[in-house]
């Protein structure tokens, strides 16, 4: 089953509204956002970490970046890099590489989720291809993931 296939099954099954966009291809969250002209902030990129030897899922803005030496200190981690394409694409075995979802929970990964995403009344995410995005209300996505909602992003000014 695909991404978008598995993803759509699970919403319906959980009777949540979404909408399907396609755009031309895109490579990062912050293409996306220009393809679809909608603010970075708005978008959510998946990133994937080893977090002393263990893979979790960290959701935030397109427009900001992560800052492992804070995930480092709020997981209670001695290491946590960010992890190499070979490491999790198994596990994301429906998904172009770097067009996952924000849903660790259907990947069997904690997910972790940047604070200043649940201000967003709406997200937008890939789906598992370069081409088409998914768009939803952050408080279902928040009521199915149940992510652990931290502060770890670098502040903009530190970007």
């Amino acid at each position: 089953m695909q991404c978008q296939e598995k993803l759509e099954r699970y919403l319906r099954q959980e009777k949540v509204g979404y909408q399907i966009q396609h755009h031309p291809t895109a490579f990062t969250a912050q293409q996306i956002a220009e393809c679809e002209h909608i603010s970075g902030k708005k978008v959510v990129k998946s990133v994937v970490v080893m977090a002393d030897h263990k893979m979790a899922l960290l959701a935030l803005p397109a427009s900001l970046r992560v800052d492992l030496e804070k995930v480092r200190s709020l997981l209670g981690a001695r290491d946590v890099r960010l992890a190499l394409e070979g490491e999790f694409e198994s596990a994301f075995p429906d998904c172009d590489v770097g067009a996952m979802p924000p849903f660790g929970n259907l990947y069997n990964l904690p997910t972790y989720v940047e604070q200043s995403l649940t201000r967003q009344e709406t997200i937008v995410f890939p789906i598992g291809s370069r081409t088409e995005t998914m768009s939803m209300h952050y408080a279902d996505y928040e009521r199915l993931v149940q992510p652990n909602v931290i502060e770890f992003a670098l502040k903009p000014s530190m970007v």
